[in-house]
């Protein structure tokens, strides 16, 4: 029989527990997906728990189709996928069901997993926490609960959440999970304050910046096959890339195209898919700009050649968003080597993340004039656009890398390990 109290000694048997994993693509796919990476490169063993391809999936999926449950490696990590039911998710309703669809068929599926020693999860969805409470329960696994975005309170604020029952209900979800994880990971110190005013304790919360890989994502040649494609030309390209979503301000976008008509080299790119992208292309006509182009989501290894195409690079959030978010686009438009304006809530985590690095400018959010001015001073300013490049590169290998965050995720698992000695 093997000495529980070693486990920190030796290879850890990690699980990871995210309800998208590639091919899926976005920010939630790609964190785990590079985090396991790391991890197991690190010599750990590496299982990650997931769904079926269901998330602007890329590429060839073939293998996943009228499957229930499948075991696949994917760079050194063992994959479990397993069917869920499936829902809309463009309905706030229907998406809550689907949430609760994972948990309770990851839950059953953890019946099945061979030992691990700790499990982190992604949050949201939230509900996921209860398939790693499950695993807590009964085979005595700790858990880091890692808060990507404040539920229920984002949805709150957007005002997809009105009913005071259901405020109520995820509200007591929401700190019943935060008594529950051993530990908390949040991305920046205003997430930090909002789940311990929420009912975490202060002890167990730490802040780990989100990471990107610098390797992967790397300043790179301007005029590159992306341009290509795309007949981008030389044109100055300013860029948006990510989900179309309800929280993601994109009209700002089209309103300073709207005020930078008469520039016919300047070039707006929307990259991505999301439940607002067709209102925006019939907006985008309506205003008659030939100036904007809408692109596809594009496959992960594509997204690089994406920053590096662009000139500019946009992070743009509605202004009802006041929790203190820091969308990981930034972090990639930083690793690029390309400056970033970003139109949001000054008084959240982003604006200060971004000052600090000198990698570009902070404005208020739905404000088309200041985001049209800026973008001008950047497109007459060859100088101003390399330095701020060049400072949020540096920023990002020094401080958001992902060798950054598997040493800090190491050190907390280790923690967490020890205290169920």
């Amino acid at each position: 029989m093997r000495d529980k109290g070693n486990r920190t000694d030796r290879r850890m048997k990690i699980l990871l527990i995210s309800a998208y994993f590639p091919p899926d693509t976005g920010s939630a796919s790609h964190l785990f997906y590079e985090l396991g990476m790391g991890l197991a490169k690190k010599g750990h063993e590496v299982k990650i728990l997931t769904g079926f391809p269901s998330y602007h999936a890329q590429g060839d999926l073939a293998n996943y189709r009228k499957k229930r449950f499948l075991v696949e490696k994917m760079d050194g990590m063992e994959v479990i996928r397993t069917w869920v039911l499936d829902f809309p998710r463009h309905i706030p309703m229907t998406k809550g069901l689907w949430q609760f669809s994972c948990a309770a068929f990851f839950t059953l599926s953890t019946f099945h997993l061979s030992k691990v020693d700790v499990s982190i999860v992604y949050s949201p969805p939230l509900t996921l926490g209860y398939s790693a409470l499950s695993l807590k329960k009964r085979r005595n696994v700790p858990f880091i609960l890692n808060v990507q975005d404040l539920f229920p309170q984002s949805l709150i604020d957007l005002g997809i959440i009105k009913n005071n029952f259901f405020k109520r209900f995820f509200e007591g979800m929401e700190r019943r999970m935060y008594q529950y994880a051993d530990l908390i990971t949040v991305h920046s110190s205003g997430n930090q304050n909002h789940v311990v005013k929420k009912g975490a304790d202060a002890m167990k919360v730490e802040v780990v910046p989100n990471w990107v890989d610098t390797d992967f994502i790397r300043p790179g040649e301007r005029m590159n096959g992306f341009r290509e494609k795309y007949g981008l030309g030389e044109k100055f390209v300013v860029s948006f890339a990510g989900v179309l979503g309800y929280s993601q301000d994109v009209d700002v976008i089209l309103g300073a195209a709207k005020l930078l008509k008469d520039k016919s080299d300047i070039l707006f790119i929307i990259v991505g898919d999301g439940v607002e992208k067709e209102r925006l292309i019939k907006k985008a006509n309506l205003y008659d700009l030939s100036n904007v182009l809408f692109v596809p989501m594009q496959p992960r290894e594509v997204y690089p050649s994406v920053l590096q195409a662009s000139d500019i690079s946009l992070a743009t959030l509605y202004a009802k968003v006041k929790t203190p978010v820091v969308p990981s686009k930034i972090l990639s438009i930083m690793a690029s080597g390309r400056p970033v304006i970003a139109c949001m809530d000054l008084d959240g985590d982003a604006p200060k993340l971004i000052e600090e690095a000198g990698c570009g400018f902070c404005l208020p959010p739905e404000d088309p004039e200041k985001l049209a001015h800026h973008i001008l001073r950047l497109y007459k300013d060859e100088q101003l656009r390399e330095e701020m490049g060049k400072r949020g590169r540096i920023y990002a290998e020094e401080r958001l890398s992902l060798k950054v965050a598997i040493d800090k995720y190491l050190e907390l698992m280790k923690k967490v390990i020890k205290r169920e000695k």
